[in-house]
Formats: C-alpha cells, sequence, structure tokens
C-alpha cells in the first residue's frame, strides 16, 4: 500500500493519479521513492502519465539505461519528470552534437540544470568557448556556466586577480579546467595561501595546472608540497622545473617519480608524505564513525 502524501491523497485517489503511481512501482521505485518524489513537487502527479511522463522517462532512459538512476535523478531533480523544458532541451543537446554520454554525465551529476528555460544560450556560449560538445569536458564548462551566478563568477575571477593573475589568465584556466570556477571564493584563497605565503612559490604556475584549485588540500596538496619543498631544498629537485607537475600526476606516479626514484631518501621521504597525509585520513575515519 503507498503511503499517503499530505496534501495530495487527502481526497479519494482518482484514476489519474494510482496510474502514475503504478507506473513508477513497475519501473523499481520504491513506495518510499514515490513519497519522496511527491512531496517535494506534487506537480508530477498532475501531468499527464501518457503524452509527457512517460515520454519523459524513456527519453532519459535512452541515455541512463538504468531505472535505478532515472528515479535517483528524478528525486534529484523534482521537476525532471513534469517540467516541459526537459525533453526540449535534451533534443537540443542533441542537435548541438552534444554525445549521448555528456547528457548522461550531466542528468547524472547535475539533472536540475535541463529545467532551464534558455539552457540553448549557455550552450552556444561554451561551444563559443572553444569547447568541444564530444568532450566530457564540455559537461563541466556547461554546469559551472549554468551554476555560478554573474556575479559570483566575477567575484571569483577577482579573487584570482588578487593574487596576481589577469581576467585572461581566468578565461585561459576555465578553458584548461572548468571545474577551477566550480571551487568556492574560500578554497580558492586557502589554496593560493598556502601555496604563495606559506611555501613562497609564484601564483602564475597554478594557471598551466588549476586543477591545483580544486584539488583537496589535505590529500593532495599539502603532502605532496612538503615532499617537494624537501626535495628543493636539498637540491633534488632543479628549480627551473615545473611546480605544478607533481600536483597533477597519479598517486603512483607521484610515488614513483618524486619518493622511491631516490633511493637513499625515499624512506624519510615516504614518512614525511604519510605524516602529513594521515591526518586527512584520521578526519575521514572519525567523519565516517557512527
Amino acid at each position: 500500500m503507498i503511503a499517503k502524501v499530505p496534501g495530495l491523497l487527502s481526497c479519494n485517489p482518482s484514476k489519474r493519479v494510482l496510474p502514475k503511481f503504478q507506473f513508477l512501482l513497475s519501473k523499481g521505485a520504491s513506495n518510499s521513492d514515490i513519497v519522496n518524489l511527491a512531496s517535494k513537487n506534487p506537480r508530477v502527479l498532475s501531468r499527464s502519465l501518457k503524452n509527457h511522463i512517460v515520454p519523459t522517462y524513456e527519453l532519459i532512459y535512452r541515455f541512463l539505461q538504468s531505472d535505478k538512476e532515472v528515479i535517483a535523478s528524478a528525486i534529484q531533480s523534482p521537476n525532471l519528470l513534469c517540467e516541459q523544458f526537459v525533453p526540449r532541451n535534451i533534443s537540443m543537446l542533441i542537435e548541438n552534437g552534444v554525445s549521448n554520454s555528456n547528457i548522461a554525465r550531466l542528468l547524472r551529476i547535475r539533472s536540475q540544470i535541463f529545467k532551464v528555460q534558455d539552457m540553448l544560450k549557455f550552450v552556444e556560449e561554451v561551444k563559443n568557448l572553444g569547447f568541444n560538445p564530444s568532450k566530457i569536458i564540455f559537461s563541466i564548462a556547461l554546469v559551472a556556466k549554468m551554476t555560478v551566478s554573474k556575479n559570483l563568477w566575477e567575484e571569483k575571477v577577482e579573487t584570482l586577480k588578487k593574487w596576481g593573475w589577469s581576467d585572461e589568465d581566468a578565461l585561459e584556466a576555465f578553458k584548461k579546467k572548468p571545474y577551477c570556477m566550480l571551487t568556492s571564493v574560500d578554497k580558492i584563497n586557502l589554496v593560493m595561501s598556502f601555496w604563495v605565503n606559506q611555501f613562497g612559490w609564484d601564483a602564475m604556475a597554478i594557471t598551466k595546472a588549476p586543477f591545483i584549485l580544486s584539488s583537496s588540500l589535505e590529500k593532495r596538496i599539502i603532502p605532496r608540497a612538503a615532499v617537494v619543498q624537501y626535495l628543493l631544498d636539498k637540491g633534488l629537485r632543479n628549480k627551473s622545473a615545473s611546480l605544478t607537475c607533481p600536483f597533477v600526476v597519479s598517486e603512483k606516479t607521484f610515488l614513483d617519480k618524486f619518493i622511491k626514484r631516490f633511493k637513499k631518501e625515499s624512506s624519510y621521504l615516504l614518512k614525511l608524505y604519510e605524516e602529513k597525509l594521515n591526518p586527512a585520513h584520521t578526519r575521514d575515519d572519525k567523519t565516517c564513525m557512527p
């Protein structure tokens, strides 16, 4: 028996409402999923099942290929199955050459953007910046442009400029790694302060690897910086070598290239690295404790 949704089923359930419950149940939604969905947006059960909900569901399923994921996306964004702009925006993305994998990615990570009326404006803006609709980076850039307000965007650019960047540097950084504009102003300042004030490194170096701005201070930047600084101090790393390279490589590559490679110092370097890394892991463990 399906639990009643306040304000929605206070009257006798009509022939219009029950088939919608039954449709969602047939797709694997639980009673609690339906209550959750309808409570967040009762309008979902006022739309036509045949003419809107089913076609929209099937269109989304075409990309996600999973009933479970479609239901999860609908719960994440309650208007997804009832908003008229959703199927229009999906069709518009297809027409603009956005790959199926990118559309699926957008549905998974930020399904609410499909409800925006002027989505085409943002798609064209991102394409005009040179992003290829068939590449993963396009979906990240689109999310950034659609979710970061104009005022907040300008605030982030001004923050970067205070650390010596130019408007052009900020734009080029976005083109390289659009995730950097999804990073908060506070996080940008924290990373830059650590990089410049604590280690005395050049803030302009990060323009070549803006990925660093969105990296974890505790899990990546601080532990790796300790190793890099030691290598620089001991003359084991050329001062003209890339400052950013050690921060963008994989964990395995970092260990191989910047720790294990130095046979005499590898034991100390590994200990230094793990000491800086462990506090972050300890905090994560405490966070996960019941």
